[in-house]
Formats: C-alpha cells, structure tokens, sequence
C-alpha cells in the first residue's frame, strides 16, 4: 500500500463571516488550493507555516504535539478554516507545522467531511451510499 493524497481548498472562514456582514467583499476571501497527505492516523488538519501565512490565520493558542516520531514539539493551532472537497466541506483548525511540512488532513476532518480512504485506488472518496450529503454522527445523542 502507498500514500493517499487529495487536493482540498481551504477557506479562511473569518473573511467568508467579513463577507456575510458587510465587511468584504467575495473576492477578498483567502483560499488556497492544497494536497494534502490524507493521514487517518493524524487527528487533526495540519498546515505548514507558509500556508498559514498565505490564508492570514489568527492564532487560536500555542500548545505541544506529539509528531509521528514520538517528539514533543511547540505547535500553534490557528483557524477557523473552512475544507472543501468534492461536494463537501467542514469547518475546523488547523495545527501549524514547522517549516515547510506536508500538510496532513486527519480523522477529524475525514469524518466532518463524511470521506472514505480507498486504499487500493489510494484515493479520498465519497462514500458510495452517501455519495450526495454528508451524515454527522452524534454519538451519545439516542431517539
């Protein structure tokens, strides 16, 4: 088995809320087209310093990660920052990574987003049965 990777857009969400109230205008929303190594093991969306700088994100606060490696590092958690991919998209923050790393897009946004890993195809999918609206899932909510 190989790598799966995605290209997403990521939005900065506070200029679509600068937008909704009169702020800025349309064509004032930082995007960005990324690829993105899809990582199920990772947890959350993670960005490089030159992306954040790119798309203006405020820092939410500074805490530490445990990187792969098993090091401890200082990380920066910034956002909100709107994914879409496909037909779908999810709103969330984003780990800033040291340097020049390859984005990761982790379980978090994988299950917000509603996507599936195909590792044969080694490709991110819709899932077959729910190829046309994502479903949340609500855990601890009963009928």
């Amino acid at each position: 088995m190989g790598f799966t990777h995605a290209n997403i857009k990521l939005i900065n969400t506070d200029d679509v809320a600068l937008v909704r109230n009169g702020y800025k205008q349309k064509d004032q929303v930082r995007e960005l087209d990324v690829d993105v190594l899809v990582d199920s093991g990772a947890i959350d969306l993670c960005i490089n310093e030159e992306i954040k700088g790119q798309m203006d994100l405020a820092t939410v606060e500074n805490t530490k990660a445990r990187l792969a490696d098993g090091s401890l590092v200082d990380v920066e958690i910034v956002g909100p920052v709107t994914i879409k991919f496909l037909n779908r998209q999810t709103t969330v923050n984003a780990v800033v990574l040291p340097g020049n790393a390859e984005p990761l897009l982790g379980a978090i946004p994988l299950e917000g987003l509603d996507l599936i890993i195909d590792p044969l195809d080694q490709k991110l999918k819709l899932p077959p049965m729910r190829p046309n609206k994502s479903v949340r899932i609500l855990a601890g909510l009963q009928r």
